[in-house]
């Protein structure tokens, strides 16, 4: 391993679903903007149905009346901090919603993708409610969509690994509960440019068995659990 690559713990515990991730493109969201080229998004899915649902309706129900967000598998779940460090940015005041709505979603994200000025819209417009743990100089783990009312961290506070900081959830730019997580060089999205890292010790559900993991990241699909 090189030793000059950041290794951090997940934030995350028990299994999940890679969703999006850095090890199968760059940038993974499609934009090096507020830091996100090396982000991921994980969820959790119903690994008993082949379709792997990420939520236990009737998935017409997305484009129509809308999901309740209690009906996803991940939504509230626990986040936890990847490593010891102290806490810059705290934003707790956007809304989850009742539902995850196919029109209301798009809707947003085409909002955002045309218009969006982050000085006139501020980052949580996109983020939601957001965290960012300083490590140390020029190393910032920011964690976005966060559950309304559910951070339970304040800025200044020193946190340690694998502390809980709050839960996942559905808010801003966000088209269904998961955890949008990167590491970023800045506190600031408008000046913060994304850094590589790898997690320290996963495990990797593959040929029907969970193998350990040291050192590297999870691919898009990739069924991980982290234990803690």
């Amino acid at each position: 391993m090189n030793t000059n690559v950041i290794a951090i713990e997940l934030p995350l515990r028990g299994e999940w679903f890679t969703e999006v991730s850095p090890g199968d493109r760059l940038p993974s969201h499609g934009t090096n903007r507020f830091g996100l080229r090396y982000a991921f998004d994980f969820i959790q899915v119903d690994w008993e149905n082949p379709k792997h649902p990420t939520h236990d309706e009737n998935n017409f129900g997305y484009f129509t009346k809308g999901i309740p967000l209690e009906s996803y598998y991940c939504f509230g779940k626990s986040v936890y901090s990847p490593f010891s460090g102290e806490v810059v940015t705290v934003e707790n005041n956007m809304l989850d919603g009742e539902k995850a709505s196919w029109v209301q979603d798009q809707t947003s994200a085409i909002r955002n993708s045309l218009f969006f000025d982050p000085k006139r819209d501020g980052f949580e417009t996109v983020a939601g409610n957001y965290v960012v743990i300083k490590k140390e100089d020029k190393i910032y783990a920011v964690f976005c969509h966060l559950q309304s009312d559910s951070i339970v961290i304040k800025v200044g506070e020193k946190v340690q690994k694998g502390q809980r900081i709050g839960n996942v959830g559905h808010t801003g730019n966000s088209t269904e509960p998961h955890l949008h997580f990167h590491l970023a060089d800045a506190a600031n999205p408008e000046n913060a440019r994304g850094l590589p890292f790898v997690f320290g010790q996963y495990e990797k559900y593959e040929n029907s068995k969970w193998q350990k993991v040291t050192n590297e990241i999870p691919a898009a699909k990739d069924h991980i659990r982290f234990v803690g």
